[in-house]
């Protein structure tokens, strides 16, 4: 998307990534849907357009590449297919806003399988969207506190009290040290690492740094943070390994 943008506005990246992040922490979100109608360099270039218009091949561009990449892990839902047969309850926790978690549980086909999605309100949507046009039909969304955010050990402990679970049954499982296993172990619970699921290694991830709705301490702890830092009690290569912590 900012390559077509960059191409139709003949704006560079020193341009338009500041402009990003600041729309981003603006929000409380990197997956701002109308991003690209309230960059200021572009509504000065382009006062008297539409930029829905001229950034339609933009914003198609994005639309596409979401549809080709999004899609579960490998095992995904056969494992939760599995566990939920084991009458093991699934809970979703994470900092994403509402209204993306909601369509992306939705679209990777996890609503039947998840029964609470513990996630932030939404930031206040253009005009036009709808966060309750579309609902779950069978996983709980819960929305958490505004403000409260990985890795705050409380929110975890609240999150297992109003399943009706206590610490010692609940294993977590999360692919990242800092936000997910370190809040696991501080709220002693059972904490396995989704090595598969790192995201540091992924060609974008630098990009995603740099758009990043994170404070800019957060940017660079996340950079520093290491296995060392944050040793996982378990780590498993592949969303299937997690049944084996459920017994026969």
């Amino acid at each position: 998307m900012l390559s077509e943008v960059k191409r139709i506005s003949d704006l560079s990246d020193e341009v338009l990534i500041p402009e990003i992040r600041k729309i981003h922490q603006h929000h409380g979100t990197s997956e701002y849907i109308n991003l690209i109608d309230e960059l200021p360099s572009l509504q000065a270039s382009f006062r008297s357009k539409d930029l829905g218009t001229v950034f339609a091949s933009a914003k198609e561009l994005f639309q596409q590449t979401m549809s080709e990449s999004l899609a579960p892990y490998p095992g995904v839902i056969e494992t939760l297919s599995t566990l939920r047969s084991k009458g093991i309850l699934i809970v979703v926790y994470t900092d994403s806003l509402a209204y993306y978690t909601n369509y992306r549980l939705r679209r990777l086909g996890l609503d039947s399988l998840v029964d609470y999605l513990f996630s932030p309100p939404d930031h206040e949507l253009p005009a036009g969207v709808n966060s309750e046009a579309d609902q779950l039909v069978h996983a709980k969304h819960v929305y958490l506190p505004k403000g409260v955010r990985k890795p705050d050990r409380m929110a975890l402990l609240d999150i297992v009290d109003d399943v009706g679970r206590a610490p010692p049954e609940c294993i977590y499982l999360g692919d990242s040290l800092k936000n997910d296993i370190a809040m696991a172990q501080d709220a002693r619970i059972e904490d396995v690492y989704a090595k598969y699921g790192a995201a540091q290694g992924h060609p974008g991830y630098a990009m995603l740094q740099k758009v990043s709705h994170w404070p800019e301490v957060d940017v660079q702890r996340e950079t520093q943070i290491s296995e060392r830092v944050v040793k996982p009690t378990h780590t498993i290569n592949q969303f299937s390994d997690i049944v084996r912590f459920f017994g026969e």
